[in-house]
């Protein structure tokens, strides 16, 4: 039984806004002004550029497939299914990670309303309820689960761009140009920091690629909804950046939205700001139950794993048992309370996969010339830039973060032994050739 092609262009175009804006947006502005000052907006600019660089490999990459699997199917047919494996759980673990820190951040926003949210039972019953939510949309059919997506996409963008709007006409009021003497006096150093931070900011879009195989048209629908969606968020990180400056100026802050919110809106701003990043962290969670549980069905379906993974059900053909896996790990992970853990395994891993698809947008150019799909310009040059991109950030991770990633590599590679000696166990027995007796 067929998946159902249901995820529309600006479907698509939603879950990769969904998936990128996050948390992140409420915590890095307060860094980045501390780094640079009132050239921070311009680190945001730059940062999804390079960004943009990663994003236009996967967009030719992911224009090429129609089956679900994403990172995992696009490293296993360039590279073989070791590195296939091995890149799919970096990003799986990742997306696990993401969705159980954005559940207790969402707790943690909501305990300022009610600090009762946090004591042991309550907190355990409202984690429940999160993940129940988007499990039940994505279990009766991807449709529901896209449309949730775009629900909390709007319902996330929103409070940003009336935040964007009030600056921009109080800025408009008392206007101060940025000097190029405030552009160099950070130094190189801080420049690459402050990229470095964003480069985690600007992640997730490779996540929509998972569900490939329910996309309508992907040979257009995905390189589109991929530029489109990051272009928005250039857009709004850049606007946020810019207004959070004009307002507050470079004062010190750890909460800077919640700061510039309070000047252009009065003592409320505070409060709009917390209720802004539960929708967003909530956002990105049900983004999440969209595509990563399509990882494991596309293992399955390769005979990478159990094949009880790449069951549909009968009704809603959706692969409803990767749904409830995904989520009762996810839901797992964020009762433990381990969420710092996950964020450093996602910030490696991140690195990881994204060097390995630029790597074969090169390998899958020679093995398959006639695909058809999206052809990326100087697609060589995005993809030797790619990878030195991803490298540079990976050399400046921690030790700890790396001996996480050592984990996940030895996961994988139990996941590949397992996989080979299954296909040796189930492939068919040779026969021997007779003996002809000469005459």
């Amino acid at each position: 039984m067929p998946l159902i092609r249901s995820i529309g262009r600006w479907s698509l175009t939603a879950l990769v806004i969904n998936c990128i804006i996050g948390s992140g947006i409420f915590g890095v502005p307060g860094e980045l002004i501390q780094s640079l000052g009132r050239a921070s907006p311009l680190a945001m600019v730059l940062a999804g550029l390079g960004a943009g660089v990663v994003l236009a490999c996967f967009a030719e990459i992911g224009s090429q497939f129609s089956e679900p699997g994403g990172v995992y199917l696009f490293a296993r047919t360039a590279f073989g299914r070791f590195v296939g494996l091995q890149v799919g759980w970096f990003w799986f673990l990742s997306t696990l990670g993401g969705a159980a820190a954005c559940s207790n951040l969402f707790l943690h926003y909501l305990a300022g309303f009610a600090p009762w949210a946090e004591h042991s039972v309550p907190r355990l019953l409202i984690i429940t309820g999160l993940f129940l939510v988007p499990t039940a949309a994505n279990y009766i059919g991807v449709r529901g689960g896209t449309m949730l997506s775009n629900l909390f996409t709007i319902a996330k963008l929103l409070p940003m761009a009336l935040l964007i709007v009030l600056g921009l006409i109080r800025f408009g009021h008392h206007a101060e140009m940025l000097r190029a003497a405030e552009i160099k006096s950070p130094g190189w150093r801080a420049w690459g920091d402050a990229l470095l931070l964003l480069a985690f900011a600007y992640s997730g879009f490779e996540d929509v690629t998972m569900p490939t195989g329910e996309v309508k048209n992907p040979q257009r629908t995905v390189p589109l909804s991929l530029c489109g969606g990051l272009t928005v968020c250039i857009a709004v990180y850049t606007l946020l950046q810019f207004v959070i400056v004009a307002t507050v100026g470079t004062t010190a802050t750890d909460r800077p939205l919640a700061a510039s919110a309070t000047v252009l809106i009065g003592r409320s701003g505070a409060l709009f700001v917390e209720i802004a990043a539960m929708i967003a962290t909530y956002g990105w969670l049900s983004a999440s139950m969209v595509t990563a549980p399509r990882f494991l069905f596309s293992l399955a379906e390769k005979r990478d794993f159990p094949a009880v993974f790449g069951r549909l059900h009968a009704r809603f053909n959706t692969p409803h048992l990767s749904v409830i896996f995904f989520a009762g790990l996810a839901w797992l992970l964020a009762i433990t309370g381990t969420f710092r853990w996950s964020l450093l395994l996602s910030a490696g891993a991140a690195m990881v996969f994204d060097g390995f698809i630029c790597a074969a947008l090169l390998r899958l150019r020679r093995i398959q010339p006639q695909a058809a799909g999206f052809r990326l310009p100087f697609g060589g040059g995005f993809s030797f830039l790619g990878v030195g991109i991803c490298l540079f950030l990976l050399g400046r991770m921690e030790l700890k973060a790396a001996l996480l990633m050592g984990v996940t590599g030895l996961w994988a590679a139990v996941n590949w032994w397992w996989a080979a000696q299954r296909s040796r166990e189930q492939a068919p027995p040779t026969c021997p050739m007779p003996d002809i007796a000469a005459p």
